[in-house]
């Protein structure tokens, strides 16, 4: 980072964090951690990848990403699991971290149905030993990926922070929802300063092979049918994984105070006296199942053969991103066009794999 940069950062109100302290990226393998960490690589930080390269989905893919940042000097890496509580405490009291970034978990509404212990393991065990890392090593800020899932059943759009998310329907969501309460005791009672960020539908380059862009993509390819759940009825504010870590980035700089208007008795569930927050990052744009798939379907040149099912358990209909808060705190509006982004992954997905699937 330039001086001139870190200069324009500090009179904005940002703080740069320690070049001499490595940020932790926790899922450093998967699909944003891998792209956070190479962007905090090439701004000079250095940085520590932690990932247990679960096998939930393709392993190669995580190990692909990995041996994009291993040769760089500033990053180390280390296969962890959270769960595991020695090594995550050995790890804390040895690296010394100026930032935590929180982006491991078990991820997956739909698995969630059939495998709930993992979530359990990874998302509630694995981040209470992240927290307890970040106490005793007085960590100065604790940036963690919460999700778009926690807002359940609420129906009123855009989603907003703002509004109560205590109706989760699925065990993914209702985990995610348990690590912002979790840090929030943890900012109350330690002062870390935590923010956590409900991602939405996030897709690009380097995605998860789970998610609807590429299994879409995979489908098509190989002249299999797509499979449309809800009967296509469905809305996702679909949102590029620059925008992402763009947010990221500068949210990194962005540490939450105490909010001295905080009124008890009418609180707010992403403001409080302690210095936690809670931030939607989404395109703020919605778009229709069917519109992403006829994006696909033109950037491909093919069309797809559609199978539509019921809504599946544990899925929502549609969402939506208020993000005022986002723009307000570090002044950037997530902006990628869907048909840009689509594009931009298509690009990467036929030239790492060609046009077989995987």
């Amino acid at each position: 980072m330039s001086e001139d940069r870190a200069l324009r950062e500090a009179k904005s109100g940002f703080f740069v964090p320690s070049k001499e302290r490595p940020i932790l990226v926790t899922g450093a393998a998967g699909f944003i951690g891998f792209h956070l960490s190479r962007r905090l690589l090439e701004e000079g930080y250095r940085v520590v990848g932690v990932d247990n390269l679960n096998p939930y989905y393709d392993v190669r893919l995580k190990e692909a990403r990995l041996g994009l940042l291993k040769p760089q000097n500033n990053f180390r890496f280390h296969r962890i699991g959270l769960e595991d509580r020695p090594a995550m405490e050995r790890l804390f009291s040895e690296e010394r971290f100026a930032v935590v970034v929180n982006l491991a978990a078990q991820a997956g509404v739909r698995y969630s149905l059939t495998n709930p212990h993992a979530y359990v393991e990874s998302n509630l065990v694995g981040f209470l030993n992240v927290l307890e890392g970040c106490r005793h090593q007085k960590v100065a800020h604790l940036v963690f990926a919460s999700s778009s899932s926690v807002y359940g059943l609420n129906t009123k759009m855009p989603f907003n922070p703002h509004e109560p998310a205590d109706h989760p329907i699925s065990l993914y969501a209702a985990t995610k929802r348990a690590n912002e309460l979790m840090a929030h005791s943890y900012a109350h009672l330690y002062r870390i300063p935590c923010t956590g960020l409900r991602f939405f539908t996030v897709y690009g380059p380097w995605g998860r092979p789970d998610m609807a862009l590429f299994k879409f993509t995979r489908a098509i390819l190989a002249g299999e049918p797509i499979e449309l759940y809800n009967r296509g009825e469905m809305v996702r504010d679909f949102t590029y994984i620059d925008d992402i870590i763009e947010g990221v980035f500068r949210i990194l700089g962005k540490p939450p105070a105490p909010d001295p208007a905080f009124d008890p008795s009418h609180p707010d569930p992403c403001r409080s006296s302690a210095p936690f927050t809670v931030f939607n990052i989404g395109n703020n744009n919605p778009v229709r199942l069917m519109e992403f798939v006829d994006a696909i379907e033109a950037a491909l040149g093919r069309k797809a053969e559609k199978r539509y099912l019921p809504m599946q358990a544990g899925d929502v209909g549609a969402t939506s991103a208020d993000v005022t808060d986002l723009i307000s705190a570090v002044d950037f509006r997530p902006k990628t066009p869907v048909t840009q982004g689509i594009q931009a992954f298509l690009a990467w997905y036929l030239d790492y794999y060609g046009a077989a699937a995987p």
